[in-house]
């Protein structure tokens, strides 16, 4: 009778358990699919606000006739304005008759007539726009006339326009359509008969599917012909508002019931077990007990070889499996592969997404590596983000196919807390005997190769050669000297004034790092900042940089002072706290500082990228946004982060005086910059024709030889008592003499 109660009771608990992750998971799906279709929504709304920036004004109404088109007008602030500014693909212009005045697509402006191909597309949302609902259209929810209430000023506007958005198939492809009337915003004396009619269309591809997903922390959300596979994904039939459809939008979607299915659920069921095991006899349970006792010691024993966090053979596990596979392979005359693995920038992983994150890539990276070897190959973790394998007997080329099973190992993103994250891992190789007899000489030049792979770009297979020896030992040599210099106070700041182009006055200095070696000499920052970066040392060093401009800001209480901040420094967590640590010491006015940070830092921009940015601005820092031009997506930084000032790289200003190209491209960054309120420093001045060029253009400050060398803080204070303001129509007039 007990145990049916038991049983009982435990099968409905784990009846209630299973129900409540059903049923979690369930709500959660059904919140995701109203959260896409709301954003679906908004992005309709969104297309219209986005028209009703143009079409709602007194000057679209006056200069957009049956009769006359000021064509340039209308390409300026329609055609576009809307497709390169928003990302409409195609934009048109309709009389009150339907009849069409305008089109502008693929970045021309185009005959009108063009527009009876999608005639036909759009003649329902027409209808719908004119008189009110449409039968072959999915009635939507008018989030933009729930918006337009908000206006005063616009009242009028709003009164005699008309509008319709939806979502329909254009070609086959699925796409935002919007139609909005054009009408007068102050003066409705204008509009004289029906208004036109502005229609755009914007493609759904797979740009405008992820920045909903991002919107909505959907990070894989796409659209595809048919439905997705894969644990946890959810594919939706997307059917446009004409009925038509157009593929499957899939995601992975969160299973807040996933824990209490496949957690809590295996824990209770073991709970239900165990409770029915304590009902056994006293004789089971001592057999138990014996058989546990037995387990342990077998454990303990696999335990003292073996790695807890991955599973993996331990370093001292490693350590006689080594010297045993090559006192076999010695005995044979076969030939071992040792491979020395590095994850890259391991500890960037532990510092933005923390310690778990760390351990839980540990974890697949061993799987991975697992599932790539061979057999009879041998896998160790070695210690922290490094492993170890040794392939015996290795055949020639092994070490090129133990290298390339290494790789296809981090060819595919790492999912790590929801976050797809892209890994790459440096691979030292040593050959036995060629390179060492015993593991600990073959696992030393090993960790050499490694060293090597790293200081030559990272995501690489090295093997070992003699020579890498002495250039390891130099390298490391350089690390401990310059770890030494930081604290002995060896390195030093020098500084380039910054001249304005208006004043022709000194307004502001760059610190540069400078390490004069007593034997090696002047040591470039190239050098021995990469040193700095892979030693960790780069967090420390820049912290001291900062501390040491802020100290020597106080002998130009005028001037602004900026400082870089390299990418690992940037993702440092503490970077916000040192920044204030700083600014307490010294009681120094942070807007009198100008942070430079490259596209290198912007290049990997994540929610940590943007939290520190605004951290800075809201301590009062400036941010410059340096080299500008030598990245891949420099207009779309300027677009997502504000900066206070653009630095043109050097290579522009060298040429801008023997290539219009050149000329072009400076004229539009600084028509650019200007216009979203930055400052347009020009680096690299060196003669005083480049300089007079680069204020013609419209830069803000200068910045170069030109003017001076980084010189030491005593030279700059001595410079500024010196310096006569640099004058642009005196510059211009020599320069033409």
């Amino acid at each position: 009778m007990i145990g049916v109660s038991i049983t009982f009771f435990g099968v409905l608990l784990l009846a209630v358990i299973a129900y409540a992750g059903w049923s979690s998971n369930q709500t959660a799906i059904e919140r995701e699919r109203t959260l896409l279709e709301n954003a679906l929504n908004q992005s309709i709304a969104g297309a219209l606000d986005q028209q009703k920036s143009v079409a709602w004004w007194d000057d679209a109404v006056v200069k957009i006739t049956k009769n006359a088109i000021d064509l340039d007008f209308v390409d300026a602030n329609f055609g576009i304005f809307l497709t390169e500014t928003y990302g409409h693909d195609e934009v048109y212009i309709l009389d009150g008759s339907d009849r069409p005045l305008y089109a502008f697509w693929e970045a021309e402006r185009r005959d009108p007539s063009t527009f009876e191909r999608r005639r036909q597309t759009v003649a329902g949302m027409l209808a719908e726009l004119w008189r009110g609902e449409h039968p072959n259209l999915k009635l939507r929810p008018d989030i933009f006339s729930e918006s337009q209430g908000n206006y005063r000023l616009l009242a009028g506007a709003v009164q005699a326009a008309r509008w319709a958005g939806h979502i329909i198939s254009v070609d086959g492809r699925p796409a935002v359509v919007a139609a909005l009337t054009i009408v007068p915003n102050v003066d409705m004396s204008l509009l004289k008969g029906k208004p036109n009619v502005l229609v755009s269309i914007t493609y759904i591809d797979e740009a405008f599917v992820a920045k909903i997903g991002r919107s909505l922390l959907l990070l894989d959300l796409g659209l595809s012909p048919k439905p997705a596979q894969g644990d946890g994904v959810l594919s939706e039939a997307f059917v446009g508002d004409d009925s038509v459809a157009m593929g499957y939008l899939s995601w992975t979607t969160r299973r807040p019931g996933h824990v209490l299915l496949t957690i809590i659920l295996p824990l209770v069921a073991f709970g239900v077990i165990a409770t029915a095991v304590l009902s056994m006899t006293i004789l089971r349970r001592l057999r138990q007990a014996s058989d546990e006792l037995a387990l342990r010691e077998s454990q303990a024993r696999y335990e003292a070889k073996h790695d807890a966090l991955s599973g993996l053979p331990n370093r001292v596990y490693m350590v006689e499996k080594i010297e045993s596979f090559l006192r076999v392979a010695g005995r044979g005359q076969r030939r071992a592969v040792a491979a020395y693995i590095d994850i890259d920038r391991f500890k960037d992983i532990n510092d933005t997404l923390g310690h778990e994150a760390g351990d839980h890539l540990i974890k697949l990276v061993a799987a991975r590596l697992k599932a790539r070897l061979r057999p009879k190959d041998f896998l160790s973790r070695f210690g922290g983000d490094e492993f170890v394998i040794l392939t015996v007997p290795a055949a020639p080329g092994g070490d090129a196919g133990l290298a390339e099973r290494v790789s296809h190992a981090f060819a595919s993103p790492f999912s790590i807390n929801g976050q797809s994250i892209r890994v790459t891992a440096s691979v030292g190789i040593a050959l036995a005997p060629d390179n060492g007899v015993t593991a600990d000489e073959l696992m030393r030049h090993a960790d050499i190769a490694l060293y090597q792979a790293k200081n030559t770009g990272r995501d690489r297979a090295v093997l070992f050669a003699a020579e890498m020896a002495s250039e390891v030992e130099h390298r490391r040599s350089i690390e401990l000297e310059l770890r030494a210099a930081l604290e002995s106070e060896l390195l030093r700041l020098h500084y380039q004034p910054i001249i304005s182009c208006r004043t022709g006055d000194i307004v502001g200095v760059e610190a540069l790092l400078r390490w004069y070696h007593p034997v090696h000499g002047e040591i470039s920052p190239a050098a021995f900042i990469p040193i700095a970066e892979n030693s960790g040392l780069l967090p420390e060093l820049g912290e001291w940089v900062l501390d040491r401009a802020m100290s020597d800001a106080a002998r130009w209480p005028k001037l602004d002072v900026a400082v870089n901040l390299s990418p690992v420094q940037f993702r440092h967590v503490d970077l916000d706290a040192t920044l204030r640590a700083l600014v307490a010491k010294h009681d120094v006015d942070p807007g009198r500082f100008v942070l430079e940070i490259t596209e290198g830092v912007l290049l990997k921009a994540t929610d940590h990228t943007g939290s520190i940015l605004k951290a800075i601005g809201s301590m009062g820092f400036k941010t410059a946004l340096d080299d500008f031009g030598t990245g891949y997506a420099s207009l779309a930084y300027l677009c997502n982060f504000k900066f206070d000032k653009i630095k043109i790289e050097r290579s522009f200003v060298s040429s801008v005086s023997k290539l219009d190209t050149s000329r072009r491209i400076v004229q539009s960054v600084v028509t650019l910059g200007r216009g979203l309120g930055m400052d347009i420093v020009a680096e690299g001045v060196e003669t005083e024709t480049e300089a007079v060029m680069m204020a013609e253009l419209g830069c803000t400050e200068l910045q170069g030889y030109y003017f001076s060398r980084p010189i030491d803080a005593d030279a700059m204070t001595e410079l500024l008592r010196v310096f006569q303001p640099w004058h642009l129509v005196r510059a211009v007039r020599a320069a033409g003499e």
